[in-house]
């Protein structure tokens, strides 16, 4: 065989390996926002990207975080990765300016959420509300009425059926709140027509068109142990990699922006493949790369054979 071979004989032979051992990446692109919300671990933004745990309940859709239940789909307008919380709103829940009938809320039993501190208001109920009771115990706070006289103020309590200013015993502060054995807020079962949720009062607790409207939900961690969240995760953000994960096994996955993913981090992390890519048109894929580059590798054993 000629020397002058031997080089890239063993280039394409080393590219061929790193390819074959390399991380594959998820089926769809992993970024580190949707929208205007950041993504950081334990949230992803489709499969294969942050937590295998959350991945089959929220997920990116046209730039919109959604969190997806047996009960429907709801936006997530903010997170809390301090806290461990998310706030969702539901577009069928009454605010001040728009009150409406409401179906079920309710969450899966085996997702990573619970509810979290927000103040339930159950609205337009059969009174009085001071005999609501669910297997017996009463769900409604009396040193609270105060919210419902002040949400009652709002002008579209008429397109729940009732008069402006109706009596304060048709609304309910649900506290602590809690969902049925379904996983629900059964509005039907308490008699109730809709609900509000308020996140925050802000600095108007008697201006109700001020409030901040929205269910605040609590998370758990997420599908990696306290040693990969802690020395695995952190670092690879902080190398500007995405954490996720490789299907089927699930195991621990850095997704670099240079196209190449390991299971450690992006740190001086060079894609062998990406220089062909550059040279030959980024348009062709990772993928088909391999296949070539494994081929040229049996092509070139043969013909030295």
């Amino acid at each position: 065989m000629d020397d002058q071979r031997l080089p890239f004989i063993i280039l394409l032979i080393t590219a061929s390996i790193t390819a074959s051992h390399s991380s594959e990446a998820p089926a769809t692109p992993c970024r580190s926002n949707c929208g205007s919300l950041p993504i950081k671990y334990p949230f992803g933004t489709g499969y294969g990207c942050g937590s295998p745990r959350f991945e089959p309940y929220v997920a990116c859709n046209s730039n919109q975080l959604l969190l997806t239940t047996h009960t429907g789909s709801y936006l997530i307008t903010a997170i809390s990765y301090k806290d461990s919380t998310v706030t969702i709103t539901p577009s069928a829940m009454s605010t001040c300016n728009s009150m409406q009938q409401s179906p079920n809320l309710g969450l899966d039993w085996a997702s990573p959420f619970q509810l979290g501190p927000s103040i339930l208001l159950l609205l337009s109920c059969t009174p009085p509300t001071s005999s609501l009771t669910i297997k017996g115990s009463p769900v409604c706070d009396p040193s609270s009425t105060h919210l419902c006289a002040t949400f009652y103020t709002c002008p579209a309590v008429v397109n729940l059926g009732m008069p402006l200013f109706p009596p304060t015993n048709t609304c309910c502060v649900y506290s602590p709140a809690n969902f049925n054995g379904k996983g629900e807020l059964d509005l039907r079962e308490m008699k109730c027509k809709g609900y509000t949720s308020i996140a925050s009062l802000e600095d108007s607790p008697t201006d109700p068109s001020k409030w901040l409207y929205g269910v605040t939900l609590k998370y758990t961690d997420g599908g990696f142990d306290d040693y990969y969240m802690n020395n695995k995760c952190n670092t690879c953000e902080d190398s500007g990699g995405i954490c996720g994960y490789s299907p089927p096994s699930n195991s621990f996955l850095c997704i670099c922006n240079n196209g190449f993913n390991t299971s450690t981090d992006c740190y001086n992390n060079f894609n062998p493949i990406q220089g062909y890519e550059d040279v030959l048109g980024s348009s062709t894929s990772l993928s088909t790369w391999k296949i070539w580059l494994r081929l040229w590798v049996g092509l070139v054993f043969c013909i030295a054979a």
